[in-house]
């Protein structure tokens, strides 16, 4: 590959690639596309979840879900939040001093400024990434010598010695169950949004440490002067030693208020939500399973219907 592929200054193909699209890789790209970063996520479809027989301990589903329909909607999921999901596998990754050239093995190369690796098992694509000898270490099996991705390589928020890597696994966290990938998935990327709005945006950190991406109800936050509040405290933590100009610190002004408007929800909104959700579940229930719950339904109702007149 050219070594002139990733330069400096030049504008990348996405904002981030992950790569692996199981619970960790696909939980990261919905937060991060969520806040407005380009967000691929490549992934051939060997997550370890994939090995399972079914899910059961996974909360919000009292009797499991099969793994296909999880897998399904993790990757709806992603794709609603405005992540790309490629079917492709990454073989390298090659490191510039400002970003990525990624290459995956059917499609062309593209380049991101960052990357988050969530791959449970392979780690070999990071190979010259960084110190070679720090990221993997040397195990014996069976009398032979083998490497491996030392697990502790990745500080616990998932940055790296390597500037725009993050790992979401392999980690020294126990990422074994569904749930606990998911969340650490969730943890990186906020980590990585939370570098964005420091390093990229110009935010400092007490702006910074107060992003949530969370919705409320506006008749509980939305009073007239709410807006008012929300620019005074902005300009109440502008730092003293900020180089910032004036119109600089307008715009972050205006996008940090701008982000908390748009955390305000109406009641008429927050029920197309809801309905939203409840439809977007409906179409990946099976047919037929759908079908015999509403018919069960209806004869429920009917024979309470039936048990009411019965002392007419």
């Amino acid at each position: 590959m050219d070594e002139a592929t990733v330069q400096a200054g030049t504008d990348f193909d996405h904002d981030l690639v992950i790569v692996g699209g199981g619970p960790a890789g696909c939980s990261a790209g919905i937060f991060t596309a969520r806040y407005g970063l380009d967000t691929v996520i490549f992934d051939r479809g060997r997550s370890s979840l994939q090995r399972l027989a079914h899910l059961e301990n996974y909360p919000g589903f009292p009797a499991g879900i099969d793994i296909e329909t999880f897998y399904d909607l993790l990757h709806d999921h992603a794709e609603t939040a405005g992540c790309t999901i490629v079917p492709d596998l990454v073989e390298t990754i090659e490191q510039d001093r400002s970003g990525f050239a990624i290459e995956p093995q059917d499609g062309e190369h593209v380049t991101a400024r960052r990357v988050i690796a969530a791959t449970r098992y392979d780690a070999e694509y990071m190979r010259g990434l960084g110190d070679d000898e720090a990221m993997f270490e040397t195990y014996e099996h069976d009398g032979e010598e083998h490497e491996r991705f030392d697990r502790e390589y990745p500080e616990m928020d998932g940055t790296t010695p390597v500037d725009g890597l993050y790992i979401a696994s392999p980690s020294e966290e126990a990422d074994a169950q569904v749930i606990i990938a998911a969340g650490r998935g969730g943890r990186v990327a906020t980590q990585l949004i939370r570098n964005v709005r420091l390093e990229d945006e110009g935010f400092w950190e007490e702006v910074v440490d107060h992003h949530r991406d969370w919705v409320f109800l506006e008749e509980g936050y939305g009073d007239d002067d709410w807006e008012g509040k929300v620019r005074k405290h902005f300009r109440e933590t502008i730092p003293e030693n900020s180089d910032h100009s004036n119109a600089k610190l307008d715009l972050l002004e205006d996008q940090h208020v701008a982000e908390k408007l748009s955390q305000l929800m109406s009641r008429e909104e927050q029920d197309e939500r809801r309905t939203e959700g409840q439809r977007a579940l409906a179409t990946r229930l099976d047919d037929d399973v759908l079908r015999a719950e509403l018919e069960s339904r209806e004869l429920l109702g009917a024979g309470a219907v039936a048990d009411g007149n019965s002392g007419d």
